[in-house]
């Protein structure tokens, strides 16, 4: 084996937008995602309070960072102020400065193909705080559950659809 062959390039992204149940579902069923974090996530400044989340370790050789962002900016709504956007902040947590402006360049591209403005912010990621067990791989462990069906579902119905090149078929537990 030649050096460096066989080695992943590993790179991770948090993203934030809504339940990080629906979201730690959708970014567990791509293509080179090798583990995806639930939990809560803050940020600096005015974003320094937690915020449901996911930490997504991916590689970059299998699923561009570009294609998450793509991905998670249609699997919430990143266009939509609410209630509930403390909870929720539509977010792209970044761990780098390089990675900040990959991501501010991405969203702007992005932007085109929405009718509507964007609010998703590209925020620095500060720390993050895991989701209690009994709740992690939620949809993994729960395929059934109303909520599941409800919520989750239609999220990976358009996936499926849309960006089915990057579905992971080993993780999949049932046909939706």
């Amino acid at each position: 084996m030649l050096f460096g062959e066989g080695l992943k390039s590993l790179n991770k992204i948090a993203l934030g937008g809504g339940c990080h149940w629906c979201t730690e579902a959708v970014f567990q069923h791509l293509k080179g995602v090798e583990l995806v974090e639930q939990g809560y996530v803050a940020s600096t400044g005015i974003n320094a309070s937690f915020s449901e989340a996911v930490i997504v370790t991916f590689d970059e050789t299998i699923i561009s960072l570009k294609t998450l962002v793509e991905v998670h900016l249609y699997t919430h709504k990143s266009a939509v102020y609410h209630s509930m956007r403390d909870k929720y902040r539509s977010a792209v947590y970044v761990f780098s400065q390089e990675q900040k402006a990959e991501c501010i360049s991405i969203l702007k591209m992005l932007q085109k193909t929405f009718k509507i403005q964007l609010i998703t912010k590209i925020l620095e990621f500060s720390k993050f705080r895991p989701s209690r067990e009994s709740i992690q791989n939620y949809y993994q462990n729960n395929p059934n559950k109303p909520f599941c069906k409800t919520f989750i579902n239609p999220k990976l119905q358009l996936i499926f659809s849309q960006y089915s090149e990057y579905i992971n078929t080993n993780n999949l537990k049932q046909l939706i």
